[in-house]
């Protein structure tokens, strides 16, 4: 079924795609976003007036990144899709480029809509406001125009230095780690359970912070440089936005927690000190440890980290934030607690999705169960062969398979780096064996192209901490 709003799902209706061509186990009202989006492009082409759309993303530094469409003329019959398809992409461009102006060369009555959306809409103002107003620095502004801005990208080495005393460290939702590294090899690491999402006193994330550094630093001759990675937006060491900080006010925020790792820095005599997205620092650790390029890596923890290396190796100024981007098109499609949209990547690749999962497959646990512990009852049934919680991977998989057919759209993938709690043990595997199949029987075109990679067991352990660790230059 195509669905042409949130409010309307006809069955009918002449655009329907085809259902996906394996089931999720455990969701089978699951319409995904690559095979919508490729039905409705092959619909447009076959009326033979195809109306091409090009959006330009804006960034505050005025960096520019172009992305084409198409859709149909108006007045036309199937044009009544043309609306929530390119709003569809443009959530999916605010929040893999991230940017503040939206140069629009497409119909008027499209621009209208999106202007309303972003000011009106809560789902729309959430995205204004995280990413261009609290990113960006800027008001989301939507220009409708046919005079489009030329490209203008950049890249930047990230990383990769080795050499001396260094610290490396990884802030998530559920735990976070601290790994002491000497010329690139790991003398200590360590993990340790927290709980930051929802504490309103920053005091508790800095005292965390330092514990896990203190600790590392105890097996070092002396520290040098010191990286680390985190949930969130981090401009020049500064918070901008991260769930990590989600119950602290925004007052307390903006006294307290932008200059936190500033801080930080302060504290341990000003060494060199970079702290970056966490999905950057995945992809980076995977360019390192595969020696490949082209590689987009995927953490399926507490939420969904993502993070993208080009094919020169470097990084962009992209956000990456995969967590908040549409993968599901049914207009039932489960919420995101924190933006209110439905169908958002968290849903579908983290602790949260395993935790929505549990009642369909007929798994009880206690509401209140946090998602790590939900994580580990269903790895434990699991290990017992359980069909219920095999039933739960699958479904992931089928999930991860169309995810990145969609991401394809995107990025110029080679390479995906998979990764993250939810893919430890055989329900790991589970999840990939899944996605390829899902991408051998619908995307032919991309299993061919696209290598899956999981990390061994050194590289869980330490690939993380060693790429965040070669983060600062030592001058």
């Amino acid at each position: 079924m195509f669905v042409i709003t949130w409010r309307t799902l006809n069955i009918n209706e002449p655009l329907s795609p085809p259902l996906p061509g394996i089931t999720p186990a455990l969701d089978p009202l699951f319409r995904p976003a690559s095979l919508a989006c490729r039905h409705f492009q092959k619909q447009v082409r076959a009326s033979g007036r195809p109306e091409p759309i090009l959006i330009a993303i804006e960034q505050a530094d005025g960096l520019i990144y172009h992305f084409h469409t198409e859709i149909f003329p108006e007045h036309s019959p199937g044009a009544e899709a043309n609306y929530f398809h390119i709003e569809r992409i443009l959530k999916f461009l605010l929040w893999s480029r991230g940017g503040w102006r939206i140069h629009f060369d497409g119909p008027e009555s499209i621009a209208t809509k999106l202007k309303a959306h972003y000011r009106d809409d809560p789902t729309g103002t959430f995205d204004s406001n995280t990413v261009s107003e609290r990113m960006f620095d800027h008001p989301l502004e939507i220009i409708a125009t046919k005079n489009i801005p030329p490209e203008r990208v950049q890249s930047q080495a990230l990383g990769r230095h080795l050499k001396g005393c260094r610290i490396g460290f990884d802030l998530g939702g559920s735990d976070r780690k601290a790994a002491a590294v000497i010329d690139g090899k790991v003398v200590f690491s360590e993990e340790t359970e927290w709980n930051p999402y929802f504490q309103n006193d920053p005091q508790y994330h800095l005292d965390g912070i330092m514990d896990s550094l203190r600790k590392a630093a105890a097996h070092l001759p002396r520290v040098d440089a010191i990286g680390g990675s985190a949930a969130g937006i981090y401009v020049n060491n500064r918070v901008k936005v991260a769930s990590l900080f989600r119950g602290v006010s925004q007052d307390v925020f903006n006294s307290r927690v932008k200059n936190m790792f500033l801080e930080i820095r302060k504290l341990w005599n000003n060494v060199p000190f970079e702290v970056v997205n966490d999905g950057e620092v995945t992809a980076l650790a995977a360019s390192m440890s595969l020696g490949v390029n082209s590689v987009l890596g995927i953490s399926l923890g507490t939420s969904t980290a993502g993070g993208w290396v080009t094919a020169e190796g470097n990084i962009t100024s992209w956000i990456n934030e995969l967590a908040f981007v549409p993968v599901d098109y049914h207009p039932d499609a489960p919420r995101d607690e924190w933006s209110g949209d439905r169908g958002c990547g968290v849903q579908y690749f983290s602790q949260q999705c395993v935790g929505r999962l549990l009642a369909p497959a007929g798994i009880e646990a206690p509401k209140e169960m946090p998602f790590p512990e939900k994580l580990k009852l269903v790895q434990s049934l699991m290990k017992k062969g359980d069909e219920r919680a095999r039933k739960i991977y699958q479904t992931i998989g089928v999930y991860l398979g169309h995810g990145i057919a969609h991401f394809a759209t995107f990025y110029d993938l080679r390479h995906v780096l998979i990764l993250g709690r939810v893919t430890s043990g055989e329900g790991g595997d589970i999840i990939l064996n899944v996605a390829k199949e899902v991408l051998k029987l619908e995307f032919p075109e991309l299993a061919s192209r696209i290598a899956f990679h999981i990390p061994d067991e050194k590289d869980k352990r330490h690939g993380q901490a060693i790429a965040a660790a070669s983060l600062p230059k030592i001058i």
